[in-house]
């Protein structure tokens, strides 16, 4: 059998245990398989870019200390779409078959794509052009892959947002404030809900459910009447206001982003109850940082699963963690869907329970 050499890039937002899936990729197909592994520099820029932009992996590169990396040591872009990629100019020029000449070029008999939703749907359109066969490996901290019950970076995120609610109660309890905590999550609220139940917040509000500021006032009004000095509130960054206007911000190069919900609901909940409010915004440091152990591992498990369908020439598939285990599922079913908090769900229920307030649909 024909030594077979595979790619494998990262794609997108950067999150913590990119490294690990790295690293199970290099191990699984030199050891497993006897396959060269080449790792694209900057997604897909790395195969469009002339000369191309790779570095082969062995066993003493993609050693243990990849485990513990944070972000992605092949780096990773989250903007310029190669079939309208924008140009100095201003124009934009269609580069979708530089990408499958690179890949051509490299010798390649398949690629690894590690990315979110909006990634693998660019990158999946890229190889359906030249029919280069594709296997996806999900990661985002938002975790709004359909199909999977975690992608890469969540878990560690949420540690991350967990540990800020656990320094943000004692500071709030101390100045008798309320606080507000913005985290990442552009169209969904999968990070807030958990973080604002493992973190005993008293509010959480997500793009997924309405809300109103009276439901987020009354709460913290509740939380006083029993006695306590102080209330915890956590928002995702894709909220929107009560108007449905989303809050962003405008950057250097134009572009607006989400980011200043917090400081919106602030600035509102200062008129209506009578408590200092602070806001803090995780930002990044949600993506950095070392990747916790069950991230490694998950990442671990779909680097090695990916490899297997690709000897097994099961292609344009996305592996998956559904029931504790690793399956694999049709690219088809995930591209444009985006998986959200359901509203009925076990743990929208668990933060009703608990008397959390999330919104002001029924329960």
């Amino acid at each position: 059998m024909a030594q077979k050499r595979i790619g494998i890039l990262t794609s997108g937002g950067d999150c913590a245990g990119l490294n690990a899936a790295l690293r199970a990729v290099a191990h699984r197909a030199i050891r497993g398989y006897g396959w060269k592994v080449y790792g694209i520099r900057d997604g897909s820029l790395g195969l469009m870019n002339r000369p191309l932009d790779f570095v082969e992996f062995d066993l003493h590169t993609a050693s243990g200390e990849m485990l513990r990396m944070g972000g992605t040591i092949l780096g990773t872009v989250n903007k310029g779409d190669p079939f309208a990629y924008p140009m100095p100019d201003g124009t934009t020029r269609d580069r979708s078959q530089e990408f499958v000449e690179g890949y051509r070029e490299l010798g390649l008999d398949a690629l690894i794509v590690i990315g979110g939703d909006g990634s693998m749907r660019i990158l999946n359109k890229l190889c359906k052009v030249g029919g280069v066969p594709m296997v996806g490996i999900p990661k985002t901290i938002d975790n709004d892959v359909a199909h999977t019950d975690y992608a890469i970076g969540f878990i560690t995120a949420l540690s991350v947002a967990s540990e800020a609610m656990d320094r943000l109660a004692p500071t709030a309890a101390s100045h008798h404030r309320v606080m507000i905590l913005e985290v990442m999550g552009r169209d969904v609220g999968h990070i807030a809900m958990a973080a604002g139940i493992a973190g005993g917040a008293d509010a959480i509000l997500i793009p997924e459910i309405p809300y109103s500021l009276d439901g987020v006032a009354g709460k913290i009004a509740e939380v006083r009447a029993e006695g306590r000095n102080h209330a915890l509130v956590v928002v995702a960054e894709g909220c929107k206001t009560e108007s449905g206007r989303s809050v962003t911000q405008v950057q250097a190069d134009g572009e607006a982003r989400y980011g200043g919900i917090g400081q919106y609901l602030a600035a509102k909940l200062s008129t209506l109850v009578e408590a200092e409010t602070r806001v803090t915004v995780l930002g990044h440091v949600q993506r950095g940082g070392q990747p916790g152990p069950r991230d490694r591992m998950i990442a671990s498990a779909f680097g090695v699963h990916a490899v297997d369908l690709i000897a097994q020439g099961k292609m344009d598939r996305m592996v998956a963690w559904q029931h504790g285990q690793v399956v694999d599922v049709p690219l088809t079913e995930i591209a444009g869907i985006t998986r959200g908090v359901d509203p009925y769900g076990t743990v929208a229920h668990t933060a009703r329970g608990l008397g959390i307030y999330i919104g002001d649909m029924g329960v």
